[in-house]
């Protein structure tokens, strides 16, 4: 009787727009970036969407090349909610498993290819890997991991003339082209029935020892690669230069972003500055970008190895912050440089550093300072904001209170895979808890302060302190490890360790460093390592501002 009341009176209260207005096929379509292709296809069938080497695709190319992708693995059994998983680096074949394999209805998995064997294993095995597609020149740690997996994967070879040959081997049964060549070109992919469906699976670095499993959706896929060409003013047929790695947060988006605009996309396999700038030069390079690291070797390369620009080309950094002195630097060389931020949990950057007219008539010294900072929201997330992560209140927008950065809309993960309780976590209270320290000046501006993750941010890769400290201490000669980043030239930050030392068990520096090589990816080892009492509270705590301070002044 109750239910029939409250229905009754719901009826009364419905307005006409509630009424005999549903969702049907006609208005409402799941959002998905892999309309972007078919459009591009549609519309440009004959221009040049993508470029490696003496490599180049055509619109209706590219379509053609990943639907028959898309049905050589619905022959071999991917379907909804498979995972396929890419080692490779920025070739023609990862950017296509970016509509390929959603195109099945399975779940895109690119993995960070320096990462050792031991997480290599543990993400195929995580994310219920059942194809591995990778390249050959990373057979040494692939076969490792592979080795200690107790599951069938299907492997896959990329055998790209590019790699370096000396260091190439045959790991799978079938190669790409080969495998391609299977599938049927007039294939008819499907829209996913909910474009809250998965689109692609992400790992994190992992700061409590394995890494993360961080879930897209299509919607959030499709709303990123809109906001971000808005945020950064990108034009239709512009011409885009790989050098983020496809495998960061599917290359921040942009293997969708660009063919919405119907632009080009030029692979560069390695990060290479002299070859960087021959193809600025030789396709008219409007946009890339990269990593802290990237500009640092930019600007500090030498002449013979430059080539004067023909017009200004746009650049994203996200990191840690370049010094003042690197914007100045890329603007000499014509260089326009936006810094942004974002997670791997937020499908790449959500906030930019985006320029305000009257900032113009400052110093450049201070206008450096202030392209230094993080930003206010991008297009299409819904709110950042900084808040006390105990009473959840936002902070004081005094460029002085430190508080959490939290962030809320629709491109926030899904959540992390298989992992529940750390989904709640990082939920709670409605907003996505980033871990990241910062204040809010007057103006709405972000700026990061500290990570209380204890990440270190190195080349653009995310590096775990926890994990370092973990396997610095199954030394019998350490007693206690702490680890920071320490600022470099070249990298942005580097590990650096602090040890107390077990009595009468004396190491030197270069044996602890050889003994974490033999675990850990040689991005991760720490560049320096010093012995002494490391500092702590009186509760026993490290104090971990303090070793900051002491990596600051080490060589």
């Amino acid at each position: 009787m109750e239910v029939s009341i409250l229905w009754i009176l719901n009826l009364i209260n419905m307005s006409h727009y509630d009424t005999n207005l549903d969702k049907n096929k006609a208005n409402f379509v799941p959002l998905t970036p892999l309309s972007f292709l078919q459009r591009a296809k549609d519309i440009y069938p004959n221009y040049e969407a993508l470029i490696y080497e003496d490599r180049k695709y055509t619109w209706s190319e590219v379509y053609k090349r990943c639907i028959k992708f898309a049905s050589a693995l619905e022959k071999i059994g991917i379907s909804k909610g498979d995972t396929v998983s890419f080692l490779a680096f920025n070739t023609p074949e990862i950017f296509e498993a970016h509509y390929s394999v959603p195109m099945t209805g399975g779940v895109l998995n690119t993995i960070n290819i320096r990462l050792d064997a031991k997480t290599i294993a543990y993400i195929l095995e995580h994310s219920d890997a059942k194809v591995l597609v990778v390249d050959r020149q990373l057979h040494v740690e692939v076969k490792k991991a592979l080795s200690t997996i107790n599951k069938k994967i299907i492997i896959i070879d990329i055998n790209d003339k590019y790699a370096d040959q000396s260091k190439l081997e045959k790991i799978g049964d079938l190669e790409y082209e080969e495998f391609l060549n299977t599938g049927d070109e007039n294939y008819q992919w499907k829209f996913p029935e909910d474009e809250w469906q998965a689109i692609s699976l992400s790992y994190t670095s992992g700061t409590t020892g394995n890494p993360k499993g961080v879930v897209y959706h299509h919607r959030g896929s499709y709303l990123m690669s809109t906001g971000s060409a808005a945020a950064w003013n990108m034009p239709n047929r512009l011409n885009f230069l790989t050098i983020v790695p496809m495998f960061h947060c599917n290359g921040w988006c942009y293997p969708w972003t660009v063919p919405m605009l119907n632009g080009k996309t030029i692979c560069l396999r390695n990060i290479d500055i002299k070859k960087i700038f021959e193809l600025i030069d030789k396709h008219n390079v409007t946009h890339f970008g990269g990593a802290p690291i990237v500009l640092n070797m930019i600007t500090g390369a030498p002449e013979t190895d430059r080539k004067k620009l023909k017009q200004k080309v746009y650049v994203l950094t996200a990191g840690a912050p370049p010094p003042s002195i690197i914007f100045k630097k890329m603007k000499s060389l014509g260089f326009e440089v936006m810094h942004v931020y974002g997670l791997t949990e937020t499908y790449g950057h959500v906030t930019q550093c985006a320029w305000n007219e009257a900032w113009n008539e400052f110093e450049e010294e201070k206008q450096n300072e202030i392209k230094a900072r993080q930003g206010v929201r991008y297009p299409n997330t819904e709110g950042v904001t900084i808040m006390d992560p105990e009473t959840m209140k936002e902070v004081a927008r005094d460029g002085k209170t430190i508080g959490e950065i939290m962030i809320r809309g629709n491109v926030v993960m899904k959540g992390y895979f298989k992992d529940k309780d750390a989904t709640d976590k990082a939920m709670k209270g409605g907003w996505f808890h980033t871990g990241d320290l910062a204040v809010m000046h007057p103006d709405g501006y972000v700026k990061i302060q500290d990570r209380s993750k204890d990440i270190i941010i190195s080349g653009g890769e995310n590096i775990s302190s926890i994990e370092i400290e973990n396997t610095l201490a199954k030394h019998p000669s350490v007693s206690i490890a702490a680890v920071v980043a320490k600022p470099d030239e070249k990298w942005g930050e580097v590990p650096c360790a602090f040890i107390e030392s077990v009595k009468d068990k004396p190491i030197t520096e270069k044996e602890l460093i050889d003994f974490c090589k033999e675990t850990l990816a040689k991005f991760k080892v720490p560049k320096k390592i010093e012995f002494c009492e490391l500092p702590k509270t009186s509760t026993g705590k490290i104090q971990k501002f303090e070793l900051r301070k002491k990596a600051k002044e080490l060589n």
